[in-house]
């Protein structure tokens, strides 16, 4: 059987999203380069990822010879500095790198990073703002997850008001164009493929489906 490829990557900025990606992607066992012109940032993160360099984003050169063009996955970080972010992301595109996110400042910042063709453009504090004000409007909603055009998953604590019911009755996708993923139970997954599932107390439910249909259905539970 052939080895299973596990994916590399470099992460270029390492402020407080760049760092805090990076930490976490080392953490879970992926070899992870970071990479920022500030000396400091990259000398409090060298003992934590598998490389950390100090280089200058806009210098495609200094990029090549840090080794970007190797890794599978780059993420570019970098903050303030809209000319840098923007010329890092078309020096990394240039370098080959496969697979490419970056961090926008701004809606405007946005639309100019979209014409660079990442494979991803984020608003980090929009989406932490969608997150958060979605789990104010419904504690029950213990996570929340857009996967894209238009589609999110939520991680719901079960209400008293559904303990004993079991997923089929919900009636999730003919009353509410929803989809049930899964049941947490403890540290088991349980599938509910046949929605024969009967939901206990202190069960989480995956629920698939479009915000509003979401929305609609747990402020209705």
């Amino acid at each position: 059987m052939a080895r299973k490829h596990h994916r590399t990557f470099v992460i270029i900025g390492l402020g407080t999203v760049g760092s805090t990606v990076a930490t976490d992607l080392a953490r879970n066992g992926n070899h992870v380069m970071g990479i920022d012109i500030d000396e400091k940032s990259v000398s409090a993160l060298s003992s934590i990822l598998s490389e950390a360099v100090i280089a200058d984003g806009r210098d495609e050169e200094a990029l090549r010879e840090a080794g970007v063009d190797k890794y599978d996955v780059a993420l570019i970080a970098i903050g303030e500095d809209l000319e840098a972010n923007i010329l890092c992301t078309m020096n990394v595109k240039m370098l080959g790198v496969k697979t490419v996110w970056v961090k926008a400042i701004n809606k405007t910042h946005h639309r100019i990073l979209t014409k660079l063709e990442p494979d991803r453009v984020i608003l980090p504090e929009q989406e932490i703002g969608q997150h958060i004000a979605q789990k104010l409007h419904n504690p029950a909603v213990r996570d929340y997850l857009s996967l894209g055009n238009g589609m999110h998953v939520i991680n719901l604590q079960v209400p008293e008001s559904l303990i004993g019911q079991t997923v089929e009755s919900l009636e999730l996708e003919a009353s509410h164009e929803l989809r049930c993923l899964g049941v947490l139970r403890g540290s088991e997954f349980i599938g509910c493929e046949t929605g024969s599932v009967t939901i206990e107390e202190n069960d989480k439910v995956l629920i698939l489906g479009r915000r509003q249909n979401l929305r609609d259905f747990s402020d209705g539970i």
